[in-house]
């Protein structure tokens, strides 16, 4: 049995490792300095609850007038349709699809959700792409931003993916695909949708 020869230590201290995979020790070190004073929010007390205030009455059935609507649209079939890959679609034929990825369908409808907050962008895009197929568009952009690379690449841009695939949204979509460069390339989706029946 062979012994290895023992290591000499240095007469320095060693560094401790940073604390972030990733980092250097000088970025670790401004962090933690930077964050030295920061509170969670559970360090907060909860805000008060809000005051539930009843509604007011309304008017008997029989004065009030009712302004003539339509009929609510028919729910879709309760089969449940498989969930949309960018680029992906098994119910759009092969050249289709192809001419859709390639930016050769012009967009007929767009959509700019850029700046916007998730609740607010969530509830613009259901809109839209409702509106867009009742009116019988064929082809939209949906224009997310890139986002902050620091951040992984923005809220928006990895949420709408997922919200194209929700219920209320994927019956009205053949597919989606990352926009050409000349529309937007990353930060904007081009989205194909059903016909109108």
């Amino acid at each position: 049995m062979t012994r290895r020869p023992e290591k000499k230590k240095s007469g320095k201290p060693r560094k401790p490792a940073p604390s972030k995979p990733g980092l250097s020790l000088e970025d670790a070190a401004l962090f933690d300095a930077a964050m030295r004073d920061v509170e969670t929010i559970s360090d907060y007390d909860d805000p008060p609850p809000a005051s539930i205030t009843p509604p007011p009455p309304q008017a008997p059935a029989a004065k009030r007038k009712s302004p003539t609507r339509r009929p609510p649209p028919e729910p879709p079939p309760n089969k449940k349709l498989p969930a949309l890959k960018p680029g992906a679609s098994a119910d759009v034929d092969t050249r289709t699809l192809t001419r859709f990825k390639r930016g050769q369908m012009r967009p007929e409808g767009r959509l700019d959700l850029h700046g916007m907050v998730q609740t607010e962008a969530h509830r613009a895009l259901n809109s839209y792409v409702a509106q867009a197929q009742s009116s019988g568009l064929r082809c939209i952009i949906v224009i997310t931003g890139k986002g902050r690379v620091s951040e992984g690449g923005g809220v928006l841009r990895n949420q709408v993916p997922q919200w194209l695939n929700s219920p209320a949204l994927r019956p009205l979509i053949l597919a989606f695909t990352p926009a050409q460069p000349r529309d937007g390339g990353d930060g904007a989706l081009y989205v194909l949708l059903r016909r109108k029946r």
